[in-house]
């Protein structure tokens, strides 16, 4: 098995969807940056993300919608009927190059991992786009560009665990009643798109965990231990994708869920056992310090390094130099280490329900 890989792109570097927009921070680049400060990025592990060409993305998305997001990128002007021009979805200079090197970057994983191993996309995840119109600030869906490239290559088989603050819509309409996709997403509940109900199973095919606010590391490993890894067993995936979404820790202002980031070292490390090929992508993220680090430990735990328990002055210094248009400013913890402490806590009664129910539901599949 092959060395994994860090995919990424300099694209992220200079592209913002506008001052006032929640991803008008920096994250990628920060992941990036503090891997290199920290001698976790050799060049030999790193891949630079290629942009897809607009007929590769033509697998999930119309033609219609491909010529105008190309349209919105040269012209500039919104185009409302495809969703371009929104407050969730502004045009900005880049509004096809940067979806659309998500995107290839995805693409560019499938194949490395093509005989087995691990590419890790953090630029991807973009779970939220849908077949003509961009969606909750993504403009072309990875996860399901990347899983249908991963089948074109003969892959029976694929897992897909969400384990963002949202639920993943656009992966929804794409793989509805795939015997062949086995789509996991933990989600807040009664949070935007507002899909993703617990009797929503897709045709057999979706587990959907909707958590409420609040939901901490004991529920979720609970439900990790319980739901996802007994579901992914019995798939038998030939790939597992992971999307890693950052906006379920305690200080992401877009959620009201309260978890530390060793939920996403422990899904990354629980899963990779499950498959010979893993596919890791970042998602949501919205405070620059807590995304930051979130993922860049996603990547230690992936390319098996110690994650310190105080980081060096140059990583911490990365963090330091990260500023944010909103008034809360981040704490001395946020910037002088990586991994969080547990954030424990009770099981609330929706959290038992939920998975008594699921367990019920598996029970009687396998039965």
């Amino acid at each position: 098995m092959s060395d994994p890989i860090f995919i990424g792109a300099r694209i992220y570097r200079g592209s913002s969807y506008g001052a006032r927009h929640p991803l008008s921070i920096p994250r990628v680049p920060t992941v990036m940056d503090l891997c290199r400060a920290l001698d976790w990025l050799p060049p030999e592990r790193y891949r630079t993300s290629p942009c897809a060409k607009p007929g590769a993305l033509s697998g999930f998305h119309t033609d219609a919608y491909i010529d105008a997001l190309l349209t919105a990128e040269d012209t500039q002007r919104p185009n409302l009927a495809h969703g371009l021009g929104t407050l969730s979805n502004p045009v900005f200079p880049e509004v096809y190059r940067r979806p659309a090197t998500a995107a290839g970057g995805g693409l560019l994983a499938a194949e490395i991992v093509r005989t087995g191993g691990v590419a890790y996309n953090p630029g991807g995840g973009t779970h939220h786009g849908l077949p003509d119109r961009a969606n909750g600030f993504c403009y072309v869906n990875e996860p399901v560009l990347t899983i249908q490239r991963l089948r074109a290559m003969g892959l029976r088989r694929i897992a897909y665990v969400d384990i963002d603050a949202h639920h993943c819509d656009g992966v929804a309409v794409a793989f509805n009643g795939s015997e062949a996709v086995r789509m996991i997403s933990v989600h807040e509940d009664r949070r935007w798109p507002f899909t993703g109900a617990l009797d929503d199973d897709g045709e057999g095919a979706a587990i959907n965990i909707p958590v409420p606010s609040g939901f901490n590391d004991t529920e979720f490993d609970l439900i990790l231990n319980e739901v996802i890894l007994p579901a992914v067993s019995r798939h038998r995936p030939d790939a597992v994708y992971l999307q890693c979404g950052a906006d379920a820790v305690t200080e992401d202002p877009l959620s009201r869920l309260a978890l530390s980031n060793r939920c996403h070292v422990g899904a990354v490390t629980a899963l990779r056992s499950l498959a010979p090929r893993l596919i890791v992508s970042g998602g949501g993220g919205y405070n620059p310090w807590s995304v930051g680090r979130a993922w860049t430990c996603v990547w230690a735990t992936i390319a098996g390094h110690d994650i310190p328990d105080q980081l060096p002055a140059p990583a911490s210094d990365i963090l330091r130099a990260l500023g944010w248009t909103r008034k809360a400013q981040p704490s001395e913890a946020l910037l002088t280490t990586l991994l969080d402490p547990p954030r424990h806590g009770p099981v609330s009664d929706q959290v038992r329900h939920t998975v008594a129910m699921l367990k019920a539901r598996s029970a009687v599949l396998a039965g």
